[in-house]
C-alpha cells in the first residue's frame, strides 16, 4: 500500500493531509525519513508520524448533528469545543470537510481517508442539502439566480437545486466544497443566511439525531456513501 494511502487509512489525515505530512519531514518508515508518498509499505513496516507508532486500525464512520458553537476540527486549542468531542470512540476520527461554527447539522467524522478525500474532492461532485433561514423573503428573481448560480470572489458557482421552504426559508443543493459557499450565495443576491442547518450528505440524511448526539454509520450506509461518491 502506498504511503499516504497507509496513513489516511490509519486514521492520521486524509490522504491529501498525510501527503503534506510526508512532505514536512514528519513521518519515518523503518528509522529512515520518507519522502515519497508513493512508497509502498505494509504492516511490517515502523511507520511513525512524529515519533508516533502508526498502525491500520479498523474503519469507523459517524454522523454527528453539530451544535452551533462547536468548530469542525479534530482538536481545538481554544476554549471551543471539537466536533471529535462528541462521538465516543479511541479511533483516530476527524472531519469530513466543515460546517463553520455558526452552522449546524450533519457532519461526518471517519478514519478512512480514502472515504473522506472521496466525499470532499469536486471531482467527485457529492451532493450537500442546507436548510437556510435568510434574512428578508427572497424573490423568484432572486432564487432563480442561485439555481443558476451566481459570482462569488472565487468565481461563479454551479447551479444549484434551490426550493422554498417557507416565507424566509430555503432548500438549497450543492455540488460544490467551497469556503462558507451558502452563506456567500445569499449575500450575492443581497441577502443574509442568518440559521444555516445542513440536512444531507449524498443518500445520508441528517434524520432524528439531536443537536450534539452522534452515531456511527452501519455497513449499509457506509456502502452508499461510497457509491454518492463514484467518479
Amino acid at each position: 500500500m502506498r504511503l499516504a494511502k497507509f496513513l489516511a487509512h490509519a486514521g492520521v489525515a486524509s490522504r491529501r493531509a498525510a501527503e503534506r505530512l510526508i512532505a514536512a519531514g514528519r513521518v519515518t518508515v523503518d528509522g529512515e525519513a520518507a519522502t515519497d508518498p508513493a512508497r509502498d509499505v505494509g504492516e511490517r513496516n515502523d511507520v511513525r508520524v512524529d515519533g508516533e507508532p502508526v498502525g491500520v486500525e479498523a474503519s469507523e464512520t459517524w454522523a454527528v448533528n453539530k451544535p452551533a458553537g462547536v468548530v469542525s476540527t479534530a482538536r481545538e486549542p481554544g476554549r471551543r469545543r471539537a466536533v471529535t468531542e462528541l462521538v465516543r470512540s479511541g479511533a483516530r476520527l476527524y472531519p469530513v470537510g466543515r460546517l463553520d461554527a455558526g452552522s449546524t447539522g450533519l457532519i461526518l467524522l471517519t478514519n478512512d481517508g480514502e472515504l473522506a478525500n472521496r466525499l470532499t474532492h469536486p471531482r467527485y461532485e457529492v451532493p450537500k442539502t442546507y436548510l437556510v433561514e435568510l434574512r428578508r423573503p427572497p424573490s423568484e428573481r432572486d432564487l432563480e439566480a442561485l439555481r443558476r448560480g451566481v459570482r462569488l470572489e472565487d468565481g461563479l458557482t454551479a447551479p444549484a437545486r434551490v426550493r422554498r421552504r417557507g416565507e424566509r426559508r430555503v432548500e438549497i443543493t450543492i455540488r460544490e466544497g467551497r469556503n462558507r459557499q451558502v452563506r456567500r450565495m445569499a449575500e450575492a443576491v443581497g441577502n443574509e443566511a442568518t440559521a444555516l442547518q445542513r440536512v444531507r450528505i449524498g443518500s445520508l440524511e441528517l434524520g432524528a439525531l439531536e443537536p450534539g448526539e452522534a452515531r456511527r454509520l452501519d455497513d449499509e450506509e457506509v456502502r452508499r456513501l461510497w457509491e454518492d461518491a463514484r467518479p
